[in-house]
């Protein structure tokens, strides 16, 4: 189960590189599928600035973390995951449901319960310890 959890950790974390990337080679075409618009250069530039290190950064953390089997390195995906989780249930309320709402908040949550429990399958720090 361990390896299975490990393996699922990094083919998301490649799937997330590869989603950052396309951010910044292809935005236009990427931002369709998240009802976002880019709106000119200053619009491209935003998607470029703010998407492409969000999700590189979760798919590198994650990666690293199942390659090292590190359970510490997952957290840090897991805590931005549950954050953007947050986000979109709020925005739920506040604004309704979109069309794909239900499909990306069951993908989110998906991901912070299989980054949470990989954390507790592989070796890690007690959170008292860091810094020691």
């Amino acid at each position: 189960m361990r390896l299975a959890i490990t393996a699922l950790v990094f083919l998301s974390g490649l799937f997330f590189i590869l989603l950052g990337l396309s951010f910044l080679f292809q935005p236009s075409v990427t931002v369709s599928s998240f009802g976002l618009s880019a709106d000119g250069p200053v619009g491209l530039a935003t998607l470029r600035a703010d998407l492409f290190p969000f999700f590189t950064f979760l798919g590198v953390c994650m990666i690293w973390g199942a390659w090292k089997r590190r359970g510490d390195l997952l957290l840090l995906p897991a805590i931005v995951l549950l954050l953007a989780l947050i986000g979109r249930l709020v925005s739920g309320v506040l604004d309704g449901a979109g069309d794909n709402f239900i499909g990306a908040a069951l993908i989110e949550a998906g991901m912070v319960v299989l980054l949470f429990l990989a954390r507790s399958i592989l070796p890690h720090h007690r959170v008292q310890d860091v810094g020691d």
